[in-house]
């Protein structure tokens, strides 16, 4: 059986591009294992956030260091609300309130 270059250059692109996917699928693999070893864990410490539901919106809190933590759409939620200026003070102090108990 003899092989010809065309056939080479055939099995060595068919190759490259079979080790290119499986080392991406390895890589988003690797990359979503990561994602939920952080989900839902306090930025500052680590341990465990549980999510509240504050006139309306919703905050997450450590369970440990009593960190509120918010993204960007749920403080501009709470920035547009029609209600007195001091909204964050209030949500903060009912985050303490509730952690605290």
């Amino acid at each position: 059986m003899t092989h010809n270059k065309n056939e080479d250059e055939y099995f060595a692109r068919r190759d490259a591009e079979l080790l290119r996917q499986q080392r991406a699928a390895a890589r988003k693999s690797a990359v979503e294992a990561e994602r939920k070893t952080h989900y839902m864990k306090c930025p500052k410490c680590g341990y465990d956030l549980i999510t509240g539901d504050w006139d309306g919106v919703k905050i997450e809190q450590c369970t440990n260091c009593h960190g509120v933590w918010a993204d960007a759409a749920e403080v501009e939620a709470l920035l547009k609300r029609p209600t007195p200026p001091n909204i964050l003070a209030r949500v903060f102090r009912a985050v303490a309130k509730g952690v605290t108990r």
